[in-house]
């Protein structure tokens, strides 16, 4: 089963452009320098769901014509993946479905901390009508797509990445351990994430994220969740391996 992967956004928390910022990247006309925040659309034949709903979900989902959706994953609570998630009412109303939202017992607490109204026991009417699917470990399905959790830290913050068939996204981590590394050896396409080129204390930079892609030997390789501080998108295009490319919001991967 083939599947089809779109980047919806490709950011670091910020987006790029930053705001008040005059750096060459974020006053760049290259629309490939203009970054929302990280998320993907994955799609099989019959199932199409969001990894994470960030603060540009709505802009996203409106710039991709997405008219309807099957559910949501989050990697993890920050607001950067999360803040967007009051936006699934749209599909509530246009595919009369309650959205099922799979998340982590750390995450589902976020939610019901931020989202307090979404879980009111006297709803206002309108709000978003979600269900909370519990996941941890074991893979789990989602229509006919079968995602496996991986394991990866954003410094001391516990965070899910996904490997779907041959494909692995991870964003948000700056140590994947030993065990996790080899789920994700040898893949057609590996997501990795790479905020900037100076030490941070929990993102990998560009020379750690390339050395990593080196160790795990994926087949191709693309770098997401990325800062102005990293470089203009056709510049640092040429520092990279050639089995290693900067992704873009909107890039489209058959896998």
């Amino acid at each position: 089963m083939s599947i089809k992967v779109t980047f919806l956004g490709t950011a670091t928390s910020t987006g790029v452009p930053f705001i008040a910022c005059t750096c060459e990247v974020c006053k760049s006309s290259n629309p490939k320098d203009k970054r929302l925040r990280s998320s993907i659309l994955v799609e099989s034949s019959t199932t199409r769901v969001v990894i994470d709903t960030g603060p540009d979900f709505r802009q996203q989902i409106l710039r991709e014509k997405i008219n309807k959706l099957d559910a949501v994953i989050l990697t993890h609570e920050h607001k950067d993946h999360i803040a967007g998630l009051d936006e699934v009412k749209a599909f509530n109303f246009i595919n009369k479905i309650i959205m099922p939202v799979y998340a982590t017992d750390q995450v589902k607490s976020a939610l019901l901390r931020e989202f307090a109204y979404i879980f009111a026991e006297i709803k206002y009417p309108g709000i978003p009508e979600i269900e909370v699917i519990l996941f941890d470990n074991d893979p789990f399905l989602v229509g006919d797509i079968l995602l496996e959790p991986i394991n990866v830290m954003h410094y001391n913050l516990s965070v899910k990445g996904f490997k779907i068939n041959d494909f692995a996204y991870i964003t948000d981590a700056n140590f994947i351990s030993n065990s996790e590394k080899e789920k994700l050896k040898n893949l057609n396409v590996l997501v990795l994430n790479s905020l900037r080129k100076e030490p941070h204390i929990s993102h990998f930079t560009f020379d750690q994220a390339i050395d990593l892609v080196k160790e795990l030997n994926p087949r191709k390789a693309y770098f997401t969740h990325i800062s102005h501080q990293l470089g203009l998108h056709e510049e640092v295009t040429k520092e990279l391996p050639l089995n290693i490319e900067l992704a873009f919001d909107g890039l489209q991967l058959i896998i």
